[in-house]
């Protein structure tokens, strides 16, 4: 499993203690420093059967300052697939990709369900 996440995060924190204290094994990787490439979003876009507007980071700086809210309706999801792709600091975080499932944000009864330990 693979846990993502920008290490000053207070939830990734919170979420990565969680995954500590319930034993399950990651790995872990820094969005900021190694950002999801358009490939990896768009396959864990369609592994996670979510809405693609769950994978931006709605409270960010970087997503407030290029006025995406009002953006993002009028674009292709090629290219929201494409604009997450360019800063990790717009993908949502944390994200844990597992071999069945992608999890977006800390939600902790979503998390229970998914990994289930």
């Amino acid at each position: 499993m693979q846990f993502i996440e920008y290490p000053k995060c207070s939830t990734c924190q919170k979420a990565k203690k969680w995954l500590e204290e319930k034993g399950v094994a990651f790995s872990d990787r820094n969005i900021k420093t190694d950002n999801p490439t358009k490939e990896e979003l768009e396959r864990w876009y369609h592994a996670g059967n979510l809405p693609l507007k769950r994978f931006f980071n709605t409270s960010g700086l970087l997503y407030k300052e290029m006025g995406l809210k009002d953006k993002l309706p009028g674009m292709s999801e090629e290219e929201q697939l494409a604009l997450l792709s360019t800063d990790g600091m717009l993908v949502k975080r944390p994200l844990v990709v597992g071999e069945d499932f992608v999890l977006v944000g800390f939600k902790e009864k979503e998390w229970e369900a998914a990994i289930g330990r």
